[in-house]
């Protein structure tokens, strides 16, 4: 007995000195998310995400919780949104700076983001998530640039007349698949304004045309490994070691159904159960809502449904064994999905992660590649500096 209460007592004391050695690693760690659909959100709602939020994934104040160092926000909209969408959600990030001049800055470059993580400020970048939102326009791609994009995501799940979409072309709704003679003036444009490439969303044919056209490295801002759940989303070992072999990083979406293979059956038979509930939802707030509120009520229910952090881990493991630890990154997609793994609610839970690659068996100098190094690196590669 007394042997038992000695071993269980060091097994404490071991847990306690990794969650310490977590915590110190995460604090010294600059710790950027290469992919938040935040804005897009809050310009429908009006929500000031200077503020603590009870809903949503992202606000100021969590940030600073979760030691965010830099947060990309995306600029998302579907196929029916344009140029003139993405700039008023541009505007909405240039007011919120506005609003909290002493807790976020924009920054455009690795310098100016070292530099706010110094001063302690949230270092706010700018990710175009869909190349349709430059409407077949090279202008409009350098207006965007000048505002401050740093990444455009080629496509989103729509086509343009350009590029082929993962999910169009997974389902053989494109007839000429990959990018046209426009899409690679895209790729060209991009690598001379020094705007990172990135190929999260696309085809594979895309995939392929963008990367080998490419002479800078290619971010994926927020996919997850097709060899663990194979959805058109996640990357297959052949893009992902074209990635390496670009030099690029593919950072690791935290959405449940890109996570874990297990995940979309269960959600579904979740749906299905409650689907007299759903229809009535539908009715009054559209479909996407009427989910996040049903999750919401029958929250012990749906939280069964998610997978564990580890599962996070496992897509870090398989990248870091295929092609290194030099090509992974974070790009957890808050705000842009209905599920995300347990315990992961907000940005404030980022530590957790940390936690977990320790437990795991990373190093602290592996651990600052992940969270943010492998990002300034690829950064400095496209910008110079």
């Amino acid at each position: 007995m007394k042997k038992s209460l000695t071993f269980f007592s060091l097994f404490l004391i071991a847990i306690g000195a990794l969650a310490q050695d977590a915590g110190k690693i995460h604090q010294k760690a600059i710790m950027i998310d290469t992919h938040g659909d935040i804005l897009f959100n809050q310009i429908q709602s009006g929500i000031d995400i200077g503020q603590l939020q009870a809903t949503g994934n992202f606000d100021l104040v969590r940030a600073k919780q979760g030691g965010l160092d830099a947060q990309i926000f995306s600029i998302w909209c579907d196929e029916k949104g344009g140029f003139d969408l993405a700039n008023r959600q541009i505007d909405s990030l240039y007011a919120l700076i506005k609003r909290y001049p002493s807790r976020i800055t924009l920054v455009n470059n690795a310098k100016q983001l070292e530099d706010a993580v110094k001063q302690q400020k949230l270092a706010a970048l700018i990710g175009v998530e869909g190349g349709h939102m430059i409407e077949n326009d090279l202008g409009k791609l350098e207006a965007l640039a000048k505002r401050g994009m740093i990444y455009l995501t080629l496509t989103w799940n729509n086509s343009t007349p350009w590029a082929s979409s993962a999910a169009q072309e997974s389902k053989g709704e494109i007839a000429m698949p990959g990018l046209s003679d426009f899409g690679k003036s895209v790729v060209k444009k991009l690598n001379d304004l020094g705007v990172l490439v990135d190929l999260s969303h696309v085809g594979e044919q895309t995939f392929f045309d963008a990367i080998k056209l490419s002479t800078k490295p290619i971010l994926v801002s927020h996919s997850c490994v097709y060899g663990i759940n194979p959805v058109p989303r996640n990357l297959k070992d052949e893009q992902i070691k074209a990635v390496g072999k670009n030099g690029g990083v593919i950072s690791i979406n935290f959405y449940s159904g890109f996570l874990d293979p297990t995940y979309s059956a269960k959600q579904q038979n979740f749906l299905i159960k409650h689907k007299a509930e759903l229809k009535s939802l539908s009715e009054k707030y559209g479909r996407s809502k009427a989910i996040d509120t049903l999750i919401s009520q029958y929250k012990d229910e749906a939280d069964a449904n998610r997978p564990r952090i580890e599962r996070v881990i496992d897509h870090i493991d398989y990248v870091v064994k295929l092609i290194g630890i030099d090509h992974v990154g974070i790009g957890a997609d808050f705000d842009g999905a209905e599920s995300f793994p347990q315990g992961m609610e907000s940005v404030a839970d980022f530590p957790k992660v940390t936690a977990a690659l320790v437990e795991r068996g990373y190093s602290e100098a592996d651990i600052q590649k992940i969270l943010g190094g492998n990002f300034i690196r690829l950064l400095k590669a496209n910008k110079g500096r």
